[in-house]
């Protein structure tokens, strides 16, 4: 294990892109806890710690919502570690009666068995209307009919205490489609996901609140021909647990602005300036948390990791550090936090030249 200071690094995996590694509920999970011990602190957003019934808690990892994690690389906010956060329940009153019950019942259970402190809860005062779409490249998208009944619903749990929300809207079913049949076998991109990050974004930068979204779905019929990566998601109707213990010890987002703070909160607040790595896949390197990143010039490490997008480093005009694996960007990150230069690792090793 590293004796040296941790190197706080950013592991970026986008939601709804078909990524053979993390295009599925909680399977970067393995991935962000390696790095996570590679680097001694993981900041990564619920697309990578998602597993639906299936999560893994680790004080080193840092569960901060996407767009919010964009912020942060721009360095427009700060990550303020605590103990523990009120996580509000946000239902869409578009889910049915005995689906809402079981939903708090699944709040109920990880108040229970895991001590976590959850709500209020609060009913929206009309149905969200989520809709899912596909673009022409294959990547998932959505939209939300009643975005304002969502706000209202927020800004309510925010008045009355919570200081993180957990959001559970209805979704479409839709059992019968091709593309759902792809994706439970292994080769499709998850169409839920799209529509689920427009849910979360737009709360968590209207609130200034952590924010995370489970569906609420009708349970499948059984696949015999189901991929492993898929399974999680199988365990039963629910996706709420995952979130519910991410945004239990997610950290608070601050203004990165100077203000007045009382008692010096903000001394262990974590900054960009404090990142010692972004990771991404190599054909996914567009998103802003990426560009921030390179532009301060922090080690961009570009994984291999297959999608339906196509924005490289070659692209992008980008000096990054190739990796083939997520377990080589774990030993490229243990090296940098140990002030090992990657290129001394790596063969034929091309001699110095002069300067001209």
């Amino acid at each position: 294990m590293s004796t040296s200071p941790a190197l706080p690094t950013l592991l970026v995996i986008p939601t709804g892109i078909g990524c053979a590694v993390g295009g599925y509920a909680g399977d970067a999970l393995p991935a962000a806890r390696l790095l996570a011990a590679a680097s001694g602190c993981l900041i990564t957003h619920p697309n990578v710690m998602n597993g639906a019934a299936l999560y893994w808690s680790d004080p080193r990892i840092h569960y901060v919502e996407g767009s919010s994690l964009d912020r942060f690389a721009a360095g427009e906010l700060l990550l303020q570690p605590v103990r523990q956060q009120r996580v509000g329940l946000l239902l869409d009153a578009g889910i049915e009666p005995e689906l809402r019950q079981r939903h708090l019942q699944v709040a109920d259970g990880c108040r229970a068995t895991l001590g976590l402190e959850i709500g209020p809860v609060v009913i929206t005062d009309r149905p969200l209307e989520v809709s899912l779409s596909l673009g022409v490249s294959g990547v998932s998208w959505g939209q939300l009919g009643q975005p304002e009944a969502l706000l209202r619903a927020g800004r309510q749990l925010k008045a009355a205490g919570a200081t993180a929300i957990a959001v559970v809207a209805r979704f479409p079913d839709d059992p019968d489609s091709e593309a759902l049949a792809a994706y439970r076998q292994g080769s499709g991109v998850d169409a839920l996901a799209g529509a689920e990050a427009v849910i979360s974004h737009l709360l968590s930068r209207e609130l200034g609140l952590p924010c995370a979204h489970a569906p609420a779905l009708s349970p499948l019929p059984l696949d015999p021909d189901l991929d492993p990566r898929a399974a999680g998601e199988e365990l039963g109707f629910t996706f709420l647990p995952c979130v519910l213990v991410g945004l239990s010890r997610a950290p608070d987002l601050l203004p990165a602005a100077p203000s007045p703070v009382v008692g010096g909160a903000t001394s262990s607040a974590l900054g960009i300036d404090a990142v010692g790595a972004v990771i991404a896949p190599a054909g996914a390197l567009g998103g802003g948390a990426v560009l921030a990143c390179a532009e301060r010039g922090i080690p961009v490490i570009a994984v291999d990791n297959p999608c339906l997008l196509a924005v490289t480093a070659e692209v992008l005009g980008l000096e990054v550090i190739a990796a083939s694996s997520y377990s080589e960007a774990a030993g490229l990150v243990l090296a940098l936090r140990e002030g090992i230069a990657p290129a001394a690792l790596r063969r034929p090793l091309p001699p110095l030249r002069l300067q001209a």
